[in-house]
């Protein structure tokens, strides 16, 4: 069936290497089966690691990157901003996506097209300019090279000419290869994870610049704006609604050190002494200056952030939010807000993933502490919990690749490589370095982490407040369930081109985007149609990790949550119970119909 709605049935191809771009067909076929944007983003990877018979160097020119937006992205309706980057990732070795808010997969929408796919590397460092339904321009700029993402935007713009454009961007890591390099745009969003920043890089793509005046496809605009009406009201008069506004997701700092899951000196405890210091409060009354939001969200859980006086007097920021905050702040030690602002910074401005960073830097501080790294390996420079004079250092090293940052860069798997005792420090799933919440506390949260098809993020499933308001109450057949739906619905917002905080933190019904999808496309679907879709997406990301060398052996957690009780706290003493997690995992790849291995089944490939 041809949807009316919701696609422009486009895609722009560009061969960097060869110096082409072209709009290509999109089939009904796959609108109908894919939907949008990390759904988009795996069938079109699937298919190009099939032409290279599954052996593609992620940072090879082979290496196929895709940004997509979905159906819903710029649609008038809650939080629409979301763009998925998709791709073979560097950290990894396996799939991997990334989402960025903003307006940049907006504007790549109204440019007429569905999604973009990159592929091939540029002879010098260029940009790729999208304008409108013009033919799309790969420019050579190596005045470029160096300069930070907001840096690369302003030279973009004032080179063309023109505000009127959006710009996603890497910074000196992203050129420089780290492994953890992120693709930034709208100032501070990020496509943060999985080391899309360095697959630009090894394409000597500096930037994308789209500029676009198309209308967006939607049959029943009348219906999406009353639904969207009746979504925006339940939001606004959310008891916690006020509260988003104004701390946006910095106020999970003391919900997370309240309940005893706050990363604290690289996992070690999970109460910080200095929370009081780096929480939503202390921002708002000494740092936010103003509000920031993506396209069309109400929440605005974008703060920025001045430092008016004292060491870093003048740095401004957007952010942090709680995982840059966790893992910049209590994550090493740091009890200054300020520190952590221009870590913040740093970390935006040269392109690299503060989450990686964090947990980088946190293990190795941990690892010169216990005697892992010498004093020699951290080229004659200590560095000490809340020592944010030698963190900022870190970060420059990392981002330039000098000395040690030469080996952090590379990730988790080159840093266990050199020093192998730091596998009981480094806390990483499949290469990725895990988010900021402790899940020696919930197993379904270490169940999340491990089954993660791009690694250790809580993108996928966010379970712990559940497992904690249940407690002891709540069966292993409960908590995978739990662990599963989340990996469906939480991938279809992806897919959708829309944001999950709504959802997630507010409560909003996910029923609304079954009506969102049906009005805009015109075909009347329900939610179980959509999910049924994401669930198949969540198979063939498994079908790909599988063919790149992922097993079972992959899918466990780190050594400092197994083997590790957390020292302090109200949870201190818990460790991951082993065998409980075993079983838990049998269980759950018996739930998704996979083989005890966690291999799909093989004839699963005729679907994609």
């Amino acid at each position: 069936m041809t949807l009316k709605g919701g696609y422009f049935r486009k895609y722009l191809h560009c061969d960097l290497s060869a110096g082409t771009c072209e709009r290509l067909p999109l089939s009904d076929e796959i609108i109908a089966k894919y939907i949008g944007g990390r759904g988009f983003g795996a069938k079109m990877v699937w298919d190009n690691l099939k032409a290279h018979d599954f052996k593609i160097d992620p940072l090879g020119p082979e290496n196929l990157l895709v940004i997509a937006p979905g159906p819903l992205t710029g649609v008038y309706l809650p939080a629409s901003g979301k763009t998925s980057f998709v791709s073979i990732s560097p950290a990894t070795g396996l799939y991997g996506d990334s989402s960025m808010g903003g307006s940049f997969g907006v504007e790549l929408r109204q440019a007429g097209l569905d999604f973009l796919s990159v592929t091939g590397a540029a002879p010098e460092l260029s940009i790729l300019f999208i304008d409108d339904d013009e033919e799309a321009k790969i420019i050579p700029m190596p005045q470029l090279k160096g300069k930070s993402c907001l840096e690369t935007e302003g030279i973009i713009k004032k080179h063309l000419g023109s505000n009127d454009v959006h710009v996603a961007a890497i910074g000196v890591a992203g050129e420089n290869l780290v492994r953890f390099a992120c693709v930034n745009g709208d100032w501070s969003r990020n496509a943060g994870r999985t080391g899309i920043g360095a697959v630009m890089g090894s394409k000597n793509l500096k930037a994308i610049v789209v500029r676009g005046e198309a209308d967006l496809p939607v049959v029943d605009l009348d219906a999406v704006i009353q639904e969207t009406e009746k979504a925006m009201r339940y939001m606004r008069e959310h008891k916690f609604f006020h509260v988003w506004q104004q701390q946006g997701l910095m106020s999970v700092i003391e919900y997370a050190n309240t309940q005893g899951i706050l990363p604290t000196c690289n996992f070690k405890a999970t109460v910080f002494q200095g929370h009081d210091k780096i929480n939503g409060e202390t921002m708002l009354d000494r740092y936010k200056i103003g509000d920031s939001a993506c396209f069309m969200c109400p929440m605005s859980c974008g703060n920025i952030c001045l430092v008016k006086n004292g060491k870093y007097t003048g740095t401004v920021t957007e952010g942090p939010e709680y995982e840059s905050c966790a893992m910049l702040g209590s994550n090493l030690g740091v009890d200054k807000f300020d520190a952590v602002l221009e870590a913040n910074r740093l970390c935006d401005e040269y392109g690299i993933d503060t989450i990686s960073t964090g947990g980088i830097i946190g293990a190795i501080i941990e690892g010169y502490e216990s005697g892992v790294v010498s004093l020699e390996d951290l080229d004659g420079s200590e560095i000490s919990w809340n020592d944010d004079g030698a963190i900022m250092e870190l970060i420059r090293k990392i981002a330039q690749r000098e000395g040690i940052g030469d080996t952090l860069a590379n990730g988790a798997k080159a840093i266990i490589e050199r020093w192998p005792e730091m596998d009981k420090l480094l806390l990483q799933v499949k290469g990725l370095e895990q988010s900021a919440y402790d899940s020696r506390v919930g197993a379904s949260m270490g169940l999340a982490y491990a089954t993660s098809d791009i690694g250790a993020h809580h993108t996928r499933a966010w379970t712990i407040a559940k497992e904690i308001e249940e407690g002891a109450n709540w069966t292993p057949r409960q908590k995978v369930d739990l662990v599963i739906y989340h990996q469906t619905l939480r991938p279809l917002f992806d897919m959708l081109g829309v944001c999950r905080l709504p959802w997630i933190e507010l409560g909003l019904n996910e029923r609304h985007y079954e009506k969102f999808y049906s009005y805009v496309t015109g075909k009347e679907t329900t939610l179980e149609d959509l999910l049924a879709l994401s669930n198949v997406i969540y198979s063939l990301t498994r079908r790909i990790n599988v063919h790149m060398g992922a097993t079972r052996k992959d899918d466990t957690l780190p050594y400092k949550v197994r083997e590790a009780p957390i020292l302090t706290g109200p949870n201190a003493g818990k460790k991951l119970d082993a065998q409980e997690f075993d079983k838990m995992l049998s269980l759950y790849y018996e739930v998704r119909g996979w083989d005890e291995n966690g291999v799909p089944p093989a004839e699963m490939e005729a679907l994609f």
